[in-house]
């Protein structure tokens, strides 16, 4: 280009003979000939080489193709959802029975500008993947923030299975607590069974490790010999699949007027429970997760024989002026019924899950019971 632009300067502007220019810059006369015609006629613009051959690759996705792809694109985009190529590739497939690869949808994409290249991001070589073989062979639980239309905030609980990916359950609720968690568990293992393990962050509605007690959920765990793991503090992408969940939901649910009541909010978390579980492809088994969760048989928990040890602690407290003494189990206070005749008298509880003990300082048996979560006040029997 730089090299036409000479010729044809050195020829129409400084007015030497296309001879002389030729000669002096080593192209053909013919060729130095042509580049001032196309000066002439089409300006700078016409030096520019013109692409040989057919306008599109005979190979290349047809344009009716393409249009369907553009569509589907769109439709997915509207509702919310996974709108990626291997999502179009399985609908395409399933709705019009054609078959075309990952890339070539994705370069009709980038052709009709739906998609911007960005270079490639270094992968996180020091993260460990884990994956699970079987279906309930781990579940994974969090919880995100969300608001109703006048900005009242709300909590949404979610579980998947890890290894389909599937949504077992996805509920709205005020605020989380232990409570509404171990409930939402329960309902959960009535309907998918028992999982094998199960993985969480360390939030006090999951865990209390680090406040030296534990949670309703993990009470109710060790009872049935479900392992409950946790990722490391500040490190969401141990529960990254989960993660990866809640981050859709929130795609999905702005594509939506929102909630004015938490239970229109339940029922948007329904809808898309069901598109996400049943209509929706996971790039992870290229088919709807609940497809995937079916066709394995589900693991159990694998620690039966196993005894576990309870979970202890001593708390040392004075009998109150009516005859309590207090005890925080699973982030709830509770008051326990020790009697008035105590009152002022130093006692020690010996807690072990929900079995409680409480003695005197001369290790005389004051009270014993077993703790009812669903009672903030223990009456004596």
């Amino acid at each position: 280009m730089e090299l036409a632009l000479y010729v044809v300067n050195a020829v129409l502007l400084e007015g030497r003979s296309v001879r002389e220019v030729a000669r002096a810059t080593g192209v053909s006369k013919s060729r130095a000939a042509r580049w001032v015609a196309l000066y002439r006629a089409g300006g700078p613009d016409a030096l520019a080489g013109r692409k040989r051959g057919p306008s599109r690759a005979p190979n290349q996705m047809p344009l009716e193709v393409e249009d369907l792809v553009v569509a589907l694109r769109k439709e997915l985009s509207d509702l919310g959802v996974d709108a990626g190529a291997r999502t179009i590739r399985y609908h395409l497939a399933e709705r019009e029975g054609l078959a075309w690869s990952v890339s070539a949808i994705h370069r009709a994409l980038v052709r009709r500008g739906f998609v911007v290249p960005e270079p490639h991001k270094r992968p996180r070589l020091e993260w460990t993947r884990f994956e699970s073989a079987r279906p309930n062979e781990c579940w994974q639980v969090d919880m995100t923030h969300w608001a109703l239309v006048d900005a009242t905030p709300v909590e949404i609980v979610t579980v998947i299975d890890d290894y389909s990916r599937g949504v077992l359950a996805c509920e709205a609720v005020t605020v989380a607590t232990s409570k509404s968690v171990l409930a939402l568990f329960r309902r959960c293992v009535e309907r998918w069974g028992l999982p094998a393990s199960m993985l969480s962050d360390n939030g006090l509605i999951f865990t209390a490790a680090y406040r030296h007690s534990h949670t309703l959920l993990e009470a109710e765990l060790r009872a049935l010999r479900v392992e409950f793991k946790h990722g490391q503090p500040y490190h969401p992408q141990t529960q990254g699949k989960v993660e990866r969940v809640q981050r859709t939901l929130k795609k999905w649910l702005a594509r939506r007027p929102r909630a004015e009541t938490l239970a229109e909010l339940q029922r948007q978390l329904d809808a898309f429970v069901s598109y996400y579980n049943e209509v929706r492809p996971h790039q992870r088994h290229g088919v709807p997760p609940l497809r995937a969760w079916r066709s394995l048989e589900r693991a159990t928990p694998t620690i039966d024989g196993v005894a576990l040890a309870p979970h202890t602690r001593v708390r040392r407290d004075r009998v109150s002026t009516n005859g309590t003494v207090t005890l925080r189990y699973g982030g709830t206070l509770y008051h326990l019924s020790i009697g008035r005749r105590y009152a002022g008298r130093r006692v020690v509880a010996l807690v072990a899950d929900l079995d409680v003990r409480v003695l005197d300082e001369d290790g005389r048996l004051l009270r014993r019971l077993t703790l009812d979560p669903s009672r903030k006040f223990q009456p004596r029997g």
